[in-house]
């Protein structure tokens, strides 16, 4: 799905080094720029929305670590604040 809009320059900084040239390499076989792939990229993160689950912290059911971990919260406890 493609939109009709005005298109301007931009500067994007903090891009990891590695991961531009990755995206440049692959859209250069593509057969398309790498303003293209972009917001190809960017309307697919925008429209799969925040990527975080809404609910409620009383919606989690506890987990089973096995044997031996029957006192797990105690010892992280006293890692995080001591004795």
């Amino acid at each position: 799905m493609y939109y009709l809009s005005e298109e301007m320059d931009t500067t994007i900084r903090e891009l990891d080094d590695d991961l531009y040239r990755q995206a440049k390499a692959k859209a250069a076989l593509m057969g398309i720029s790498v303003g293209r792939a972009m917001n190809e990229a960017m309307r697919k993160w925008i429209s799969e929305g925040s990527g975080t689950k809404k609910g409620s912290v009383l919606d989690l059911k506890p987990v089973r670590f096995g044997k031996g971990s029957e006192h797990l919260s105690e010892e992280i406890d006293k890692v995080l604040y001591g004795e």
